[in-house]
């Protein structure tokens, strides 16, 4: 899946959103497909968890559905690596550094964030605010 999208939490977790524009955007993006790591997708269900205070039954339907419209890649020992390697360089958290590193070895040239600077682009990856 090279020189597609990838997505970071915060773009599902709009779908959850009381702001019909944001989460419009939300379901046409991801209706589009891209890729998403394992580790959003447990951000997702933590946060789907503990903010709406959705069942489990209910989190487990929305992580299906994503994953039947993103293609989703395992952490890696390599990602780790990476991830710390961008951390330490840019100064960013090892979450976030870990979504950029995870982008990376998926190949995707895009990262669809709120957590980064629009524009920004990193090691070839440009960083895109989808709600901007």
């Amino acid at each position: 899946m090279s020189g597609g999208a990838f997505f970071d939490t915060s773009v599902p977790l709009y779908l959850l959103s009381a702001d019909p524009a944001r989460c419009t955007r939300a379901e046409a993006l991801l209706a589009e497909g891209g890729t998403l790591s394992v580790q959003v997708l447990n951000e997702f269900a933590a946060v789907a968890r503990r903010k709406p205070a959705l069942a489990w039954p209910a989190v487990e339907d929305l992580l299906a559905g994503l994953k039947q419209m993103c293609h989703v890649v395992p952490l890696t020992a390599s990602m780790h690596e990476r991830a710390i390697g961008i951390a330490s360089r840019f100064g960013l958290h090892v979450y976030d550094s870990t979504v950029i590193a995870s982008a990376l070895e998926a190949g995707c040239t895009t990262l669809y964030t709120q957590v980064l600077q629009h524009g920004q682009r990193l090691d070839g990856l440009t960083v895109r605010d989808p709600f901007r």
